[in-house]
């Protein structure tokens, strides 16, 4: 297991949020989601720490090489960053909105949670597109895609719901995109009820 594996990033960032919630004490939802905030900061920038250099030929190596723990990890990273959802609802509830730890603690978990799904989906685009001869999305351009090419598309989709000057070419690419846009759209809703509880509260 490579120490630029899914998994390795995952679980580093897993110790670093343990090691946050215990500084600021497991006594509420708030310190839970500051946690969580952590592990998926670590692991984003962790990510594209690795892949983001990475050029056509690199991409296309990472991209397909043999991972068993791969799929796991970010099945994992998603179905947290959903249950932080849950989490913000809780805070919102006890209306701990306006109070500087559950504030903060509520704004970087959606954000650390919203950049992380999008990591997640464009590193399956890649590794989708990559498994498939190079078919699933028309990039229209000759040069062969790069991660910052899938981080593109999956920022589009998460941003817009749609795509926008790239094509998708499967039903596959298509079902994961729907997948994409309709998680993205179920943070977007949190994050603009966020803003107005706190402007509300100001």
């Amino acid at each position: 297991m490579s120490a630029s594996s899914s998994l390795v990033r995952l679980l580093v960032g897993v110790v670093a949020g343990l090691v946050v919630g215990t500084v600021i004490g497991w006594t509420s939802v708030a310190s839970v989601l500051a946690a969580w905030a952590t592990v998926a900061a670590v692991f984003v920038v962790w990510t594209w720490g690795v892949v983001g250099p990475m050029g056509p030929d690199d991409t296309a190596s990472h991209a397909t090489r043999e991972e068993p723990t791969r799929f796991g990890a970010h099945v994992v990273v998603v179905a947290a960053a959903l249950v932080t959802l849950v989490g913000v609802v809780l805070v919102l509830v006890d209306k701990e909105i306006g109070q500087l730890l559950p504030t903060v603690a509520v704004l970087t978990s959606v954000l650390a949670s919203w950049a992380a799904i999008h990591t997640v989906f464009a590193l399956r685009y890649a590794r989708m597109y990559l498994t498939d001869g190079a078919r699933g999305i028309d990039f229209h351009m000759t040069e062969p895609p790069r991660y910052t090419d899938f981080a593109y598309v999956a920022v589009t989709v998460g941003m817009s719901f749609a795509i926008s000057d790239t094509d998708l070419g499967s039903s596959a690419m298509r079902r994961t995109a729907l997948v994409h846009a309709l998680l993205s759209y179920l943070f977007g809703t949190v994050i603009i009820a966020l803003l107005v509880n706190l402007v509300a509260s100001m």
